[in-house]
């Protein structure tokens, strides 16, 4: 029995007092349909009403009262009778179908305040400023005394030459924001992206910048104020979109406000119990600074405090406001480890803090996308009050790397089939609402990983394999700069190697293959905004569709050998009269069903 409730139009219209729903079901002969739902936290089961066909499939339709009192309103179905279920019943949830009322979490839900729409239709691509690209007018730091856990020099290092882990944060490379500003016609034009984030540009005394010397000007080796300004200027003018880093959890020991090392005039934090920003920090009870998982150059911020509040989130001119306005205009933050800032020890408060700095970007900038890192899995933050959307380490990098590579996030050994591969998407998806699902932020690695090739041990076919997955999948794709070109590096300071920009190294196969994927999530509706839907799966391949009311895409991709498939094509609730490759021809579907057959550690892409 197939029970089906895509949750986008015209499968769920939103109306000012609620939703129209539709149900899908491939049985005729239903008795009784209901859509279950909870407006003030208590349940209440509403008779839905036979409304005629969608493709091949019967449709039942209801109407959705909105959640009074919380920002996310859960509902399910109830299906009775019928020669399928004859005296028994079947429930749909946003994770499939059960034999009794599902629970709660796995409901389907609805959003009242969705995220930014131009989210979905983009393209990102990931920039570490010191290792992408260099302007004309580099800054030699030899011999500059940086500070962190201790005052160290500066190591100034030719393009490309090798880092010394040593000193793997307070070497430079000499990357910029007009070198980036300089690339941008590689990322529309070879790589087909559409918006950048960038890892944190603030002055800072280490090449990663997350220990943050001035929330108020951009870092002088990266241009300043002035190069930030000229990049947003260049991007807005092509159309694209631009994201910065705010780490706003722990500053650098060298911040004013905690000034361990005297550099400033203020008596800082780490100074003096009776300096005016001691109570902006987190201390223990013996009076030592709580530091950023033990690291001694990242001081916490206690939000505690109004003072801190006020010039973090809360005041006019505070930090996420300022930079959403003119000159520089950006489109969003992405809230680095935003799950650990809260009030002393621990995270106390931290969903408060979170809703406060959401409400504080939306208040400046309404279309601001809000995007918050977090390594584990994201749901709570996720419903709606809190972010836009996470970076999607839990519910896609992770089971893409177990299932393609092998690999946990330790790099611990974890094979998963692909029965359990589809079940973890499919358990992370569903715990959100899909509005937010559609603008979840979907990466293969980042700053903080391994490259994927080099999970991969160089598997350039499942690094093809790989991208497909990432453009096709819900959620918008983002690209590590230089994973377009195959790029490899280990684990952290090795994955922020310098882009090579003589091509020497360039997989171009590799990075044909993303422009045309980044063409066609482009000219595919569906692919941006588009239901998901498991078709058919087998011991190493998974096949689904993404559609909207007027088109459908079918993805297969297969981590084995070459294997044909068969799928059925009466489960789609849109008809499709003509279905094409990748490349426009046709191909030819007979009896209700569409047969494929998928070469050996690769991706197939259907549309029609």
């Amino acid at each position: 029995m197939l029970l089906l409730h895509p949750p986008i139009s015209p499968w769920l219209v939103r109306t000012d007092s609620g939703c129209r729903v539709t149900l899908l079901t491939d049985q005729a002969d239903l008795a009784a349909v209901y859509l279950r739902v909870l407006p003030d936290n208590e349940e209440y089961l509403f008779p839905m009403q036979p409304a005629g066909r969608s493709g091949a499939l019967h449709a039942w339709v209801g109407e959705m009262p909105w959640d009074g009192g919380n920002p996310a309103t859960l509902y399910a179905f109830k299906a009775l009778g019928g020669e399928g279920l004859g005296d028994g019943q079947c429930w749909l949830a946003a994770d499939g179908t059960h034999a009794h009322v599902p629970p709660e979490a796995a409901h389907f839900r609805a959003v009242r305040e969705l995220p930014p729409a131009w989210v979905r239709d983009q393209v990102f691509y990931q920039v570490f400023p010191d290792r992408f690209a260099r302007g004309e007018e580099t800054r030699n730091r030899d011999g500059e005394t940086v500070y962190g856990s201790r005052p160290v020099a500066a190591q100034q290092l030719e393009w490309g030459a090798p880092l010394d882990p040593d000193h793997a944060q307070n070497s430079f490379y000499g990357g910029d924001l007009d070198g980036l500003r300089a690339k941008l016609g590689h990322l529309q034009q070879a790589v087909g992206a559409t918006a950048v984030y960038l890892n944190p540009v603030f002055t800072s005394g280490s090449n990663h910048r997350y220990d943050t010397e001035d929330y108020d000007n951009v870092d002088p080796a990266l241009g300043g104020n002035a190069a930030l300004e000229r990049l947003s200027a260049a991007m807005h003018s092509r159309g694209m979109r631009l994201v910065l880093d705010a780490v706003l959890n722990h500053t650098s020991t060298n911040h004013p406000w905690f000034n361990r090392w005297g550099q400033h005039a203020e008596v800082g934090a780490d100074q003096s119990a009776e300096s005016p920003w001691r109570a902006w920090y987190a201390f223990n009870d013996a009076g030592h600074p709580i530091y950023w998982k033990g690291h001694d150059s990242l001081p916490v911020l206690d939000f505690s405090h109004a003072a801190l509040r006020e010039a973090v989130y809360e005041g006019p001119d505070s930090i996420v406001k300022k930079w959403l306005r003119a000159p520089y205009s950006i489109d969003g933050w992405r809230l680095d480890v935003i799950h650990m800032l809260g009030e002393g020890p621990g995270a106390k408060n931290n969903a408060h803090h979170v809703r406060q700095i959401r409400q504080a970007i939306k208040d400046e900038q309404p279309q601001a996308y809000v995007l918050g890192e977090h390594f584990s899995e994201a749901t709570r933050w996720l419903q709606g009050d809190q972010e836009d959307g996470s970076m999607n380490y839990y519910g896609f990098a992770q089971p893409v790397w177990a299932w393609l590579a092998g690999q946990d996030t330790n790099g611990h050994p974890a094979r998963l089939s692909t029965a359990q591969f589809e079940a973890w998407l499919n358990r992370a998806r569903s715990a959100i609402g899909y509005d937010t699902a559609l603008v979840q932020f979907n990466l293969l690695g980042s700053h903080d990983t391994p490259r994927f090739m080099t999970r991969l041990a160089g598997n350039r076919a499942r690094a093809k394999l790989a991208m497909t997955l990432l453009f096709a999948y819900p959620g918008v794709p983002c690209i590590y700069y230089g994973d377009e070109l195959g790029m490899e590096g280990g684990a952290d300071p090795d994955c922020r190697r310098c882009m090579d920009w003589s091509g020497a190294t360039w997989d171009r196969d590799l990075l044909a293959h993303v422009k045309r994927l980044s063409t066609l999530r482009r000219e595919r509706r569906e692919w941006r905004e588009g239901a998901f839907q498991v078709l058919a799966q087998g011991d190493e391949w998974l096949a689904f569709a993404r559609h909207t009311g007027q088109a459908a895409s079918i993805c297969v991709v297969n981590r084995g050998e070459a294997v044909d498939v068969v799928l059925p094509l009466a489960a789609l609730p849109v008809e499709v009269a003509v279905w094409r490759d990748a490349d426009g021809a046709a191909v030819h579907a007979a009896d209700g069903v569409l047969r494929l057959s998928v070469p050996a550690e690769s991706g197939v892409v259907m549309m029609g």
